[in-house]
């Protein structure tokens, strides 16, 4: 079964939060040890730096530019959500996606999240707990205003939703 693209977007200030975070933990410390296997070849072993120098380029300089530039925009045209009057759709990563639809009627829990890194762009992500052995549906991203609405609105929602998890 095909779904359709949930109908809103996230933020786009969350293309930024990737970029930061992708900076922070992959391509920043793919770039040093680049620069500091870089450097000390060339103190210690300058005759290596023939074959190791491409090599870094190839295995740590290609693969973390790429990452650090492609991926948040990739990921903004995926993360999706929606809150329709029986569930709550989301769609999200970047190179392996999900979409993920809940019934209301199995929602436990709603709350809203927020990490250093998102917090100082001010986003943050609602996270809807369920039974679900496929874990909790997180919609990340979100203006962090966005996103206490968005949790109220479910949390109500799933109030009026006679089902298993009330």
């Amino acid at each position: 079964m095909n779904l359709r693209p949930p109908v809103n977007r996230v933020d786009p200030r969350a293309r930024r939060w990737w970029s930061a975070q992708a900076w922070v933990s992959l391509a920043g410390p793919m770039l040093l040890v680049a620069v500091a296997m870089f450097v000390l070849s060339s103190l210690f072993f300058p005759a290596a730096l023939v074959w190791l120098g491409p090599l870094l380029v190839l295995v740590l300089v290609v693969p973390a530019l790429l990452y650090a530039l492609v991926m948040p925009s990739w990921r903004y045209r995926v993360h999706a959500w929606e809150l329709g009057s029986k569930a709550v759709y989301a769609a999200s990563g970047w190179f392996w996606q999900k979409h993920r639809v809940t019934p209301l009627s199995r929602v436990q829990t709603v709350d809203t999240t927020q990490g250093p890194i998102q917090r100082s762009f001010g986003l943050a992500t609602v996270v809807v707990t369920t039974a679900s052995t496929h874990g909790d549906v997180k919609i990340a991203g979100l203006a962090a205003a966005d996103a206490d609405e968005l949790a109220r609105r479910i949390g109500e929602a799933a109030e009026v939703v006679p089902g298993d998890a009330t």
